[in-house]
């Protein structure tokens, strides 16, 4: 529920109320609502300020999902698919990007100017499977860097996951995470 609001944003209101409140009850010579207002309020005045400037903001979905891919999603969806979107779909505090530190691993940022950028996802099915689709612009790393690392970036997502990349154009790359499909095993009597 709180990666769905802005801490930033809350503590610049709550801490501008206080701290307006304590300056009126100065004026007014309200001893103990000025105290309060300036100890409460400048303080989280400044920390919403620094919030703020270390925010990154939730990364939309580009198309909405389905009751049908919601129910794919319960059945099929690995720890890491879900533990991916919910990162991405909430405010995140003190990362320069989102995956920064995943794409650095599999060697797809050499610099933070050259970092491929998560402009959005969407949930869908491929050949019945659910598949989380990480959207990115990537004007710096060529499509055959990213099917170099193709191999790598499924080890490194997986267990259970089989990646499909699609060029969008030529500066953006789609990345399907694709649920793999389980062998069910049934024991004849």
């Amino acid at each position: 529920m709180f990666g769905k609001v802005s801490l930033a944003s809350l503590g610049l209101v709550l801490g501008s109320l206080l701290t307006v409140a304590g300056f009126a009850a100065y004026a007014l010579d309200y001893a103990t609502l000025n105290l309060a207002g300036f100890f409460y309020g400048i303080p989280l005045l400044l920390g919403g300020l620094a919030l703020k400037a270390a925010e990154l903001k939730p990364i939309p979905y580009s198309a909405a999902t389905t009751p049908e891919i919601l129910r794919l999603r319960e059945a099929q969806a690995t720890p890491t698919q879900n533990q991916i979107r919910k990162d991405v779909t909430r405010y995140r505090y003190g990362q320069e990007a989102h995956l920064d530190e995943a794409l650095q691993r599999l060697g797809l940022s050499p610099t933070d100017e050259e970092r491929p950028v998560l402009t959005a996802l969407r949930e869908t099915a491929l050949d019945g499977q659910y598949s989380l689709v990480l959207e990115f612009d990537s004007p710096y790393i060529s499509l055959e860097k990213w099917q170099e690392k193709q191999e790598k970036i499924a080890k490194f997502f997986g267990p259970g996951i089989e990646v499909v990349l699609t060029p969008q154009g030529e500066k953006r790359l789609e990345v399907a995470l694709v649920a793999e499909k389980q062998l069910t095993v049934t024991n004849a009597g």
